[in-house]
């Protein structure tokens, strides 16, 4: 009897390890970077319409994936509020070095909205008792740091009509008109207090059917209350308890939303340095350049910058960069409607590939022939 429990207790520490170690190894395996896995990601998804690849290489188009297909642009779209801002700042109609009080930005802060990105941003200068910074500091909170309440001031200081002709003027023409998207966040309470006694599934209802003209008019509406009359901290709350995960998909499915392919001519035009004067590129590159405050890169690349974004749906990236053999690469890709899994795994996969195209040579032949027309039937 004795033998046979210690047998038992044997198969029951043999089954825990056995468990314990292939958990270990499974937490190891998921954080490992694999560039290939955006090569399968990307073959996977070809066909569901949800995902998007523009690469562009020495001025020859490397790969176009879905370049067409319109998909939403999460925080990537703040490329276009940048370049507005270096345009006002070269023709003096901003002065960057304006000093903006913290206390300004709050106005447009959501705690939680934006996963701690302005927290982040605004320690730096919390710790050194600092409560104004320049004007572009606001904008390098923006891009290096993705602060959307950044991004609602320079809106507001910049113009939405001035920001909502880059895109034209860039020639553009596959894209969304932009609104203040963090303000767009407080629309189901809006309507929650408006419709006095609806059910969710109603407000839902209400939003779903909601055509995007009254959306943005919304957001602008809600945007421009809260530059002379912000939320109150219990109002915060209240908006962070009722922005669940079905107010926030709908939230994300009406970001503004544009192609790979313009957005991979967006990053040739910053790349190459002659499409723009040369003041604006003066005021521009210290914001979008912030991979080039890493003495690495700066090692082995003359220059380079970078966008990202996402929502609990969304991941994209736009890229773009010249090494110090005057190689010249942009890489846009853009995917919609993932998986929790597969969102981590883009995240922890989309940098290794980036870095990987630019520095091998195999590598990137390697992406080109795997998206041959013979490789992706």
């Amino acid at each position: 009897m004795k033998i046979a429990l210690w047998i038992i207790v044997g198969i029951v520490i043999s089954i825990i390890l056995i468990r314990v170690i292939g958990a270990l190894m499974l937490q190891r395996e998921k954080k490992k970077s694999n560039p290939k896995y955006i090569t399968h990601f990307l073959k996977k998804k070809l066909n569901s319409g949800n995902v998007s690849l523009s690469i562009r290489h020495n001025d020859q188009t490397w790969i176009d994936i879905n370049p067409n297909k319109l998909l939403p642009l999460a925080s990537t779209v703040k490329i276009i509020i940048a370049i507005e801002y270096a345009k006002q700042a070269a023709e003096g109609k901003i002065v960057p070095n304006k000093k903006v009080k913290l206390k300004e930005l709050d106005k447009f802060y959501i705690p939680k909205t934006d996963g701690g990105a302005h927290e982040e941003w605004i320690k730096q200068w919390k710790r050194n008792k600092i409560d104004s910074v320049p004007l572009y500091e606001v904008a390098n909170g923006m891009i290096a740091y993705s602060s959307n309440a950044n991004t609602e001031y320079l809106i507001e200081v910049l113009g939405l009509q001035n920001i909502n002709r880059v895109p034209k003027s860039l020639g553009i023409l596959n894209h969304d008109p932009m609104y203040p998207t963090a303000s767009a966040l407080y629309i189901p309470t809006q309507l929650i207090n408006e419709k006095i006694g609806l059910s969710k599934q109603e407000i839902l209802k209400m939003m779903k059917e909601m055509d995007m003209a009254e959306y943005r008019r919304r957001a602008i509406d809600i945007h421009n209350k809260w530059v002379k009359h912000p939320l109150s901290n219990q109002e915060k709350k209240q908006l962070l308890k009722t922005l669940d995960m079905d107010f926030q998909k709908i939230w994300s499915d009406r970001l503004p939303h544009s192609t790979t392919r313009d957005y991979v001519s967006i990053m040739n035009k910053l790349n190459g340095k002659t499409y723009f004067k040369k003041e604006v590129y003066k005021y521009l590159d210290p914001v979008m350049e912030q991979l080039m405050k890493n003495s690495k890169n700066r090692e082995w690349l003359t220059h380079a910058g970078q966008k990202g974004g996402s929502t609990a749906f969304v991941l994209t990236s736009a890229l773009y960069a010249t090494d110090k053999e005057q190689n010249k690469t942009e890489i846009v890709f853009f995917s919609n409607e993932l998986t929790k899994l597969e969102q981590k795994k883009l995240s922890q996969n989309l940098n290794e590939f980036q870095l990987q195209f630019l520095k091998d040579g195999k590598f990137r032949t390697q992406v080109k022939e795997g998206f041959s027309p013979d490789s992706v039937r």
